[in-house]
């Protein structure tokens, strides 16, 4: 493989770098194989491998207005306005893949190691622990970087994903505004910026004094801006907030739940089963938002003047992103209200989602064989574990894939 790269000038994303590293690594693949005699399981994985690589590729063929770009290019004649390309219209689909292979690989070392454990003996009540809260970390560490991007980078989310949490959050979109003017300098408090009027018109609307608005005169802004109307009480504001979303969440899922249930199991027990499913997700969606309210109130007023400090640098600090990051380390706790199995599909959910916010959404189109090959690879690992190991596969996505295959 490394003559192959000095041969071709070390072009990492050059057809024969990409033949040398398929090839590479397919010796490998072989040379295990041969010393297992597992060539049934060889060959699964690479015809899933083949089938999951085209099938992709047909889909990225399809070309969207989302991803081009039409640009000025110098040429001799001039500027000259061309379209540009993009890549990353399947980006969500291949991370939904990743992450599925992912929780495959890591549960099948898990299992293992439980097993070798008990064996001899050495399982205790830490490791139990370890695997209880598996799934409610995955989704508190994938609902924070959600959070974090709807904050300060809300481009890389999907249009339908930034307003659906806009209408659960229910902030003020200049408020919204404020914070990531802070975060990136463009409002420092103790410096004129001429940023005051962002939130002075908050000011006026909620019947607040101006000085609340100006980060000249308010070092840092009252925590009363954050609670929007509910007064200064920030226990009080927490509680406020997981009344609404409660009652906005239970006016969507109750009606739902009772439709697919008239429709399903007319019985009074299973009526009540729908209250209750209802009345559970309410709380945990109102806890979350609570959570994230107060975790922002708990950086900037509670605990974050304590322990960084009072001063205006600190105070810059705490508004400028730890405030935030307080709220998204904290809200996705909620989760351990739902029972375990609703854990492991809101896990697997909503993982894909925050990867895909450490990634742009759209890249040049000579890196999308590593989107591919990424795909690919993964596909191939759910697909023979399904066929090996079908109790691998979590969630509704195991049992629908062993159905249909096992036909």
């Amino acid at each position: 493989m490394s003559q192959a790269r000095r041969k071709h000038g070390n072009q990492e994303d050059s057809p024969f770098a990409i033949v040398a590293y398929i090839g590479a690594f397919c010796d490998v693949v072989f040379d295990l194989a041969l010393s297992t005699a597992d060539f049934n399981r060889l060959v699964k994985w690479m015809s899933t491998f083949i089938a999951a690589w085209f099938s992709l590729k047909l889909l990225q063929s399809k070309k969207s207005d989302a991803y081009v770009e039409n640009i000025y290019v110098e040429t001799s004649q001039g500027r000259v306005l061309r379209p540009i390309h993009f890549a990353g219209r399947t980006l969500d689909l291949s991370l939904f893949a990743v992450m599925r292979a992912l929780d495959v690989i890591v549960g099948t070392l898990w299992s293992h190691r439980k097993d070798r454990r008990t064996a001899a003996q050495t399982w205790n009540r830490v490791d139990g622990l370890i695997g209880k809260l598996a799934d409610p970390a995955m989704f508190a560490s994938s609902c924070a970087l959600i959070m974090w991007a709807w904050i300060y980078t809300p481009d890389r989310l999907p249009r339908s994903y930034n307003k659906w949490i806009q209408s659960a959050a229910a902030v003020d979109r200049r408020l919204l505004e404020a914070l990531r003017k802070t975060r990136y300098g463009e409002i420092k408090y103790g410096i004129e910026t001429g940023q005051a009027h962002v939130l002075q018109d908050m000011c006026k609307e909620y019947n607040w004094p101006l000085e609340y608005g100006d980060p000249v005169k308010s070092i840092p802004y009252p925590c009363e801006v954050v609670h929007m109307g509910t007064g200064k009480n920030c226990e009080y504001h927490a509680l406020s907030r997981f009344q609404k979303s409660f009652v906005w969440a239970i006016s969507t899922y109750l009606p739902l739940n009772l439709l697919l249930t008239a429709t399903r199991d007319p019985s009074p027990k299973a009526f009540k089963a729908a209250l209750r499913s209802s009345a559970k997700s309410s709380a945990f969606l109102g806890t979350f938002i609570a959570l994230f309210y107060y975790g922002v109130c708990l950086g900037r007023t509670r605990l974050g003047p304590q322990i960084i400090g009072t001063d205006v640098v600190a105070r810059r600090k705490i508004d400028s992103g730890i405030c935030i990051g307080a709220g998204c380390a904290l809200c996705g706790w909620s989760v351990l209200i739902e029972n375990a199995s609703r854990r492991k599909e809101l896990g697997l959910f909503v993982a894909p989602r925050a990867c895909a916010t450490l990634f742009p959404r759209r890249y040049p189109p000579e890196h999308q064989w590593r989107e591919t090959l990424a795909f690919a690879m993964s596909v191939a690992v759910v697909f023979t574990c399904v066929g090996e190991r079908p109790e691998r596969v979590r969630g509704v996505l195991g049992k629908l894939l062993h159905r249909v295959l096992a036909q």
